[in-house]
């Protein structure tokens, strides 16, 4: 601070200004002016507190210049003047540097005070971090999702931003201050910034590693074959939820039970803690086998348990209600099953009218559903003068499944109808033909139109000029003053149209007669038959119960149903729906029993709400992509609890389980199903050579929806993989596959085709349907070539889950296979969503069937009648077709069909080219 300083007027000054006496002071940062016996003090405070006038040769000075009581001395030469204005500035300039000074010594304070309230928070997190990774690290341990996303859930909140944080630790005075802590703390800020499950994935990965040499004695022993590199990781992988994507072929079950012997023998984990879910007794038993070998072959002497789902849903109910769950024969038997959901239909249609009545309405009115506004229609029926159309009850063919379902209609209720009769007036001129109105009713001389229109009253975006003509009949109706109603298609889904019609024919004089048992046309419609509409309910309430919809749920999926959905249909059939599971329900209360779907939910319940403990740590899922919702639930239910692990192994290439109840979404939308996991993939087959890989995995991965793998082999090629044979009819395709047989056996016998395990070279015959190996396979094959030759015929779906030499498919023909009975869409009201790529599940279907095979697999199809599957393989240049002597052949597949080909015919004019498919494709070059 500036030393003492004293000032007064001179003596001139006060001569010449007339100033009184006075005195200013200066001492420190204080202003002191004396005026007579008055003394006014003031303190700087980093500004001057004095207002300096300097005039030509002398200055005053005004204290508190802006007060009602300003204070003002004069006198003074300008040279004083000035200095008292250096002397001041000269305080005011000290003041600011001590606030600046004090300032930066405050913000350095702040910022270390910020920052060591942050670091003492992340400091302990890190801790815990380090300690947790280091801990998993040193005991041989996997970093799981749970564990990560505890430490993840406990990260500290702080309130300095990640950039300010940095900005700080950079700061030279708080560097200083850490001393020797300067790198554990910025270790700490590292791990508090990083992605912490990829921090864990790359410890983990280290951790796989060294398991991989630590454990490559089990690895070794565990199964008859080592474990790949791939399989091994699986094995190590102890997420809490796991998910293998496993090929055809890859050793899935020896990774399954290698995971069960190494959490045994290198995690502690008890045996009595694993399980393992099959889906049938004879999975579960082989599982439990292989698992009770391998375990001797590493010296693992105890055993674990192997359940099918519905075994373990039974044994949870049961602890948890003290009660033993009893399952009626009548559920788990199909045809006892099918003979009481008949005694309750039966039962039902006695007692009640309105059931019976809506039963037969559906099953002979609304059996078959209708597509989507605009959509394909139904395959067409023909006539013998090759009219094609949709044969109705009565025997006629009508142009469209709406017409169809009308006519019907008109035929369960005995009105007598005329179906495109010529309009009474003649209609033709140099731009219309003679009329013919869809509908007529002789008896009422009443007309009827119906009109491929939405309920905005618009036709189908490819229906041109179709308005042209709705508005030309009308017109004519109103011109010629005939009866006339017209219906719509939206009427039609609503279930409206009916009611408007049975008003026109009653308001008229017409008689409705609903008669089920009218005898029908021999050439009509085959209506849906009282025992599949029993099958289609009996699989609709499965589905129901496994995805866990009760009525409130199924009304809800009701009334989300698309606008062009066949919404009278849905709605009748639901309605029977209710009464037949009501019924069921009843039937299992008074035997005091439960039902497969309801036992796994119920088992999930117990689990979910706590009322029963999991009694396992580890479960290890087969099959995962045939698993139901209900499963995935129970599945779910076993691991909620923390420290508990799911291990779920499938392929969703081979997911063909639907109709059971299948979700294939479990296992494509695992994450969404099962939360947060890891995903691995088996993706080397020890069975099929790499070209068959190549061609089934191009075919079956065309699906953008279905998880990618890239299936590999080491697996020696025998010959070609792919075999395609045409023959001119189907009843010469049994002699093709006989003569095939012959062939491979002599080839055995004489050594150019290797014979295969057990000195037999194994075959496998496969069809869509049960008759269908039978139908195409000579029952005298043994005798020609049972000496070196094993046949087994089985359906494709069977086949799942075994191998052979070779795989024979009889019958690719169309409509043979792919199957071309599509899912009922009142499915839909109850099933998980559908994939939306056609035939999806069709395909998966070949993908299987291909996959059976080590060698090759050998398709059969008929000239003309080509299946769709293998005509995409054709075109794909995987496979040609040949004669039976393998010739190939030359043919122009018709490219609107795809299965006729293109042949040489003679009409009425003569020589020309069309499709073998006439008359349901009338292409022509």
């Amino acid at each position: 601070m500036a030393q003492d300083m004293e000032w007064g007027p001179s003596i001139w000054g006060q001569r010449f200004t007339g100033s009184g006496s006075w005195t200013l002071r200066l001492r420190g940062d204080l202003v002191e002016l004396t005026v007579g016996w008055d003394r006014h003090t003031a303190r700087i405070a980093g500004a001057n507190p004095l207002r300096i006038h300097q005039g030509v040769f002398w200055t005053d000075l005004t204290l508190f210049p802006n007060t009602l009581d300003p204070v003002t001395v004069d006198g003074i030469p300008n040279r004083h003047g000035q200095a008292i204005a250096d002397a001041i500035q000269a305080v005011v300039a000290e003041q600011k540097r001590e606030a600046a000074r004090r300032a930066e010594e405050e913000r350095k304070l702040s910022r270390r005070l910020r920052f060591d309230a942050a670091y003492a928070l992340i400091h302990d997190w890190h801790e815990r971090v380090h300690n947790s990774f280091a801990n998993a690290y040193t005991h041989k341990r996997w970093i799981t999702q749970e564990q990560v996303r505890a430490l993840v859930g406990a990260r500290p909140a702080v309130l300095p931003s990640p950039k300010e944080l940095a900005d700080l630790i950079s700061d030279a005075d708080i560097r200083t201050a850490l001393g020797g802590q300067l790198e554990e703390a910025e270790r700490a800020l590292r791990t508090w910034r990083v992605d912490l499950f990829a921090m864990a994935g790359e410890v983990n990965e280290r951790h796989a590693q060294r398991e991989l040499v630590e454990c490559q004695e089990l690895f070794q022993r565990v199964e008859t074959r080592p474990l790949t590199e791939e399989q091994s990781r699986a094995v190590i992988c102890f997420d809490n939820r796991v998910q293998v994507v496993a090929s055809a072929g890859s050793g899935k079950t020896s990774t399954m039970v290698a995971k069960a012997a190494y959490a045994i023998q290198r995690l502690g984990v008890a045996p009595e803690r694993i399980v393992m879910l099959a889906f049938n007794n004879t999975a579960a038993r082989e599982l439990e086998e292989r698992a009770k070998k391998s375990f001797a072959s590493v010296g693992i002497n105890a055993a674990i348990t192997a359940k099918t789902f519905h075994s373990l849903g039974l044994e949870i109910t049961g602890h948890a209600t003290g009660k033993k769950a009893y399952v009626p024969s009548w559920v788990g038997n199909e045809s006892e099953k099918r003979l009481k959901m008949s005694d309750i239909v039966d039962r039902l249609k006695s007692t009640s009218a309105k059931f019976r009545t809506e039963w037969d309405m559906f099953r002979l009115v609304f059996g078959h559903s209708i597509p989507a506004f605009g959509g394909e229609q139904p395959k067409p029926d023909w006539d013998d003068k090759g009219n094609t159309g949709l044969r109705t009850l009565r025997g006629e063919l009508v142009k469209s499944v709406d017409e169809c379902t009308i006519a019907n209609w008109l035929f369960y209720n005995g009105v007598d109808y005329r179906y495109e009769r010529d309009y009474e007036f003649d209609t033709r001129t140099a731009t219309h033909g003679q009329y013919h109105p869809d509908f007529y009713y002789p008896s009422i001389g009443l007309y009827h139109e119906h009109f491929a229109l939405d309920k905005n009253g618009q036709p189908p975006p490819d229906f041109r000029r179709y308005m042209d003509s709705v508005h030309w009949k009308r017109d004519e109706h109103r011109r010629r003053g005939t009866d006339f109603i017209e219906t719509t298609s939206h009427q039609l889904w609503t279930g409206k149209l009916f009611d408007q019609l049975k008003r026109a024919l009653v308001d008229r004089g017409i008689k409705l007669d609903p008669n089920p048992d009218r005898p029908a046309s021999d050439r009509g419609r085959v209506p849906l038959q009282h025992e599949d509409l029993i099958d289609l309910m009996s699989s609709f309430i499965t589905h129901a119960k496994s995805n866990d919809l009760d009525e409130g749920a199924l009304d809800s999926r009701l009334r989300k149903m698309p606008q062009d959905a066949f919404q009278i249909r849905n709605r009748i059939f639901l309605r029977l729906a209710k009464k037949v599971r009501a019924e069921w329900d009843a039937e299992l209360a008074t035997a005091n029993g439960i039902d497969f779907e309801d036992m796994l939910n119920q088992a999930a319940t117990h689990l979910e709400q706590g009322t029963l403990p999991s009694p396992y740590d580890l479960v290890l899922a087969d099959e995962f992509q045939d698993a139901s919702w209900a499963r995935a639930r129970l599945c779910l239910a076993l691991v909620r609890e923390p420290g508990r692990f799911l291990f779920a192994v499938g392929d969703d290439w081979q997911s063909i389980n639907r109709f059971a109840g299948a979700d294939v979404s479990v296992m494509t939308g695992f994450e969404q199903w099962c939360g947060q996991g890891v995903v691995l993939r088996l993706q080397q087959t020890f069975r099929c050579p790499q070209a068959l890989c190549d061609a089934s995995s191009h075919f079956v991965s065309k699906n953008p929806a279905q998880i990618s793998k890239n299936v590999f082999s080491e697996t020696p090629a025998v010959g070609a993989v792919l075999h395609a044979f045409q023959v001119p009819g189907k009843d010469q395709i049994q002699d093709a596959v006989l003569g095939f047989l012959k062939g491979l056996s002599e080839q055995v016998r004489t050594g150019t085709t290797p014979r295969g395990r057990g000195g037999k070279v194994s075959v496998f015959v496969l069809g869509r349907y049960n008759d269908d190996q039978r139908r195409y396979v000579p029952s005298n094959w043994a005798q020609a070539c049972g000496d070196v030759l094993s046949v087994q015929l089985m359906t494709m779906h069977a086949s799942k889950g075994s191998e052979a030499d070779y795989v024979i498919l009889p019958s690719m023909v169309w409509g043979g296979f792919p199957s071309l009975r599509q899912d009922d869409p009142v499915l839909a009201l109850a099933m998980p969503g559908s994939d939306a790529y056609p035939l999806a599940e069709e395909r998966r279907l070949f993908y299987v069937a291909l996959t059976r095979a080590r060698r090759a697999a050998v398709m059969f199809t008929v000239r003309g009648h080509q299946s769709p599957f293998l005509t995409e393989l054709v075109e794909d240049k995987l496979v040609v077709v040949t004669d039976t002597t393998g010739n190939p052949l030359k043919e122009l597949l018709c490219p609107r069909c795809k299965r006729g080909v293109i042949e040489r015919k003679t009409g009425r004019y003569g020589v020309f080219y069309g499709c073998s498919a006439f008359p349901r494709c009338r292409y022509k070059p």
